[in-house]
Formats: structure tokens, C-alpha cells, sequence
């Protein structure tokens, strides 16, 4: 059984079409990058998958509970200064919809693991919003790991990012599809970088227009 299944899926804001006859599946231990303009709908599709907009037309049938599903939004990090410190909105990742903080020795060890693997252990204790724009990217993409979901789905998720953070972003993304068989939904427009992932491409112009490897997009 497929992860995700999208039919016939329309999205309008304001009698404005965002989607229409949108049509695909995702299967299990999936790759795919959504692509396309300013405009061409990946956001809207992302936000209708994880329950944020209502389709007016057509079904979304995710397959799995939304406990197993991770969702990075786009964010203005300029936006992030509250005064919580990187460890606590890391940890709030796996709190799902406990009423008070409580952490497993099993949390805890996924915590260092995460920090050290997005390398952040020097800011864990600081203030989020003393930190660069960079720096609070990773806090938001760790929190997201942290519950290791089935499903990751990341909307532009190198913004704020230098290019030596996006490589291993990128990296540490693709070990999670190959060794752990994370399925992994991410809108992007870094297609130099994707390009060494070799994901399937799903491209947006507001419908499908095409949906394959990539070696086949480059040349559509």
C-alpha cells in the first residue's frame, strides 16, 4: 500500500485555482522532490498534505497516523525569538500531545544523536533567538528528526542555510532515505544539489506536468 495517495486534488484561495488534477502516489521508503516556480503550488500541495488547507476538490489519503509524520515549514527564522533555548524546541519534537515535558532515556539519546549529527552542540543552550538564521534552521530541522518519523516532509528547507550546511543537510537527508527508509517529501529549488540524491521528481506548474527521475526531467 502506498504512504500517500493524491487524486483529482483541487486547491483554490479567493477563486484563485492554486491545484488542480493533481495525481500521484508515494510508496513506502520514497525520495521525491517536489520542484517548480514561485507560485507553482508546492507549498499549497505540502500544506494540504499535512491537514493545513482543505481540498476543494478530491482526496488525500495518507496512510500512516500524523504521529509518524514530521513537517518542516517554510519559516521566517526572524520570526523565531521567544525565549526558549535550542534543547527545549528540539525536545518539544517528541512531546506529541503529552500536557506536561516528559523525556525516555530513549529520547534523550535520540537528542544527542540528532545535535550531533546536524552539529549543533555548541548552541543547544542558547537563547534561539540570539542565534543566526542558519543556526535556528538546524534547531527546526532536528526537532523535526527527533520524532523519527515514516514520513519527513520539508518545505525549502535549506533557506538561511550556507552552502557547506546545505551539502550536509543534504547528506544527512539522503542517509535518512537509504539506511533508515525514511519516505522524504521535500519542495526545493537547489536542482545542483538534488542531483547527486537522484530522487523522483515531481514538477509543479499548478497540475503535474512531470512526474519521474530526474535524468528524465532534465531533458523534459
Amino acid at each position: 500500500m502506498p504512504i500517500l495517495e493524491v487524486e483529482n486534488l483541487k486547491v483554490s484561495y479567493s477563486n484563485h485555482i492554486a491545484l488542480e488534477n493533481i495525481n500521484f502516489k508515494i510508496e513506502d521508503g520514497e525520495y521525491v522532490c517536489l520542484v517548480g516556480e514561485n507560485g507553482s503550488g508546492k507549498s499549497t500541495l505540502i500544506k494540504s498534505i499535512v491537514g493545513l488547507l482543505k481540498p476543494e476538490e478530491g482526496n488525500i489519503n495518507l496512510n500512516i497516523s500524523l504521529d509518524e509524520v514530521s513537517y518542516l515549514s517554510q519559516t521566517n527564522l526572524k520570526d523565531l525569538d521567544f525565549p526558549a533555548i535550542s534543547k527545549e524546541i528540539i525536545m518539544s519534537g517528541v512531546q506529541k500531545h503529552r500536557k506536561f515535558p516528559f523525556y525516555t532515556k530513549k529520547d534523550k539519546e535520540k537528542y544527542k544523536e540528532v545535535i550531533k549529527k546536524l552539529k549543533i552542540e555548541e548552541i543547544q543552550n542558547r537563547r534561539i533567538g540570539d542565534l543566526s538564521g542558519g543556526q535556528k534552521q538546524r534547531v527546526l530541522i532536528a526537532r523535526a528528526l527527533i520524532r523519527e518519523p515514516k514520513l519527513l516532509i520539508l518545505d525549502e528547507p535549506a533557506t538561511g542555510l550556507d552552502y557547506s550546511i546545505t551539502k550536509e543537510l543534504y547528506k544527512i537527508l539522503e542517509e535518512l532515505n537509504t539506511k533508515n527508509k525514511m519516505t522524504i517529501i521535500m519542495a526545493t529549488h537547489d536542482i545542483d544539489e538534488i542531483n547527486e540524491i537522484k530522487p523522483r521528481i515531481v514538477y509543479l506548474a499548478k497540475t503535474v506536468k512531470y512526474d519521474g527521475d530526474i535524468e528524465g526531467w532534465k531533458g523534459f
